[in-house]
């Protein structure tokens, strides 16, 4: 029997989804057969077979407004995806606490705001529903430059259990922990291709993920397959990033073999 991942007939929200990881997504989840709506703080372009709505996720409001607006449109909200978040590099001693705040808002109390909201939709309807956090390696390990952002993504993922403890059986709550993913920016987030395939040779996948490689595993979690899946964070990042000193002592090695030879 042939294992397919299959949405047909499910309603997919997906924040910040009109772009990057977020676009992949929900590319996935229509490809999937799910009916999606991505949303943003501006008009956007969705994905083809996407509808889009406007919405700045840190206003519990705005968020209440949106999540009614995609019922009364679809008449259910199966899946949702927090995927809105980031942070520009910024040194934790030199940041003001507004621009801390900021992200903290962003990439933590939204993932909150607009759960909840879903959550009271899936507990009333039939088949309950699923909620899938776009975390981040930054949560699981030292993030300088975005300390910020990685103890948010840190906090997402302790929200994911306790959430999943909370609203289960009806809705299962689980994360996605992202490592590296080339988009359209990455060439000009980390300083040109040279650099990129620099980086991509230190990871043991050999390169960085496609942003439907996420989807992928987004889709599996909002869908039956996972059905026993919930309150988990899912690593996806290729097999982990190489120890500093390890990538220093091989480097130094290769060295010294060509000196000697």
């Amino acid at each position: 029997m042939a294992l397919t991942i299959d949405l047909a007939g499910r309603v997919a929200l997906v924040t910040g989804g009109s772009r990057g990881i977020g676009r992949g997504i929900a590319e996935v989840l229509i490809e999937a057969g799910a009916t999606v709506v991505t949303c943003a703080r501006s008009e956007a372009d969705p994905p083809s077979g996407a509808t889009h709505v406007t919405c700045d996720v840190r206003d519990p409001e705005a968020v209440q407004a949106m999540v009614a607006h995609v019922v009364e449109q679809h008449g259910r909200l199966d899946v949702l995806v927090n995927n809105a978040g980031g942070a520009p590099y910024a040194l934790a001693a030199e940041a003001s606490p507004r621009f801390h705040d900021k992200i903290v808002g962003l990439n933590l109390m939204a993932t909150l705001t607009c759960a909840q909201a879903a959550n009271a939709v899936m507990q009333q309807q039939d088949g309950g529903g699923a909620i899938v956090n776009i975390s981040s390696v930054s949560g699981v390990r030292p993030s300088p430059g975005t300390a910020a952002y990685g103890a948010a993504k840190a906090g997402v993922d302790s929200l994911t259990g306790s959430l999943a403890q909370e609203w289960g059986p009806r809705v299962r709550v689980n994360a996605v922990d992202v490592g590296l993913v080339r988009t359209a920016d990455t060439a000009d987030h980390y300083g040109g291709d040279a650099t990129v395939a620099a980086i991509e040779r230190t990871i043991p996948a050999g390169r960085m993920a496609d942003v439907a490689e996420i989807g992928r595993v987004v889709a599996f979690l909002a869908s039956d397959l996972a059905s026993y899946v919930s309150g988990a964070s899912v690593a996806c990042h290729g097999g982990g990033e190489q120890p500093v000193f390890l990538y220093l002592a091989q480097r130094s090695g290769q060295n010294q073999q060509g000196e000697a030879t």
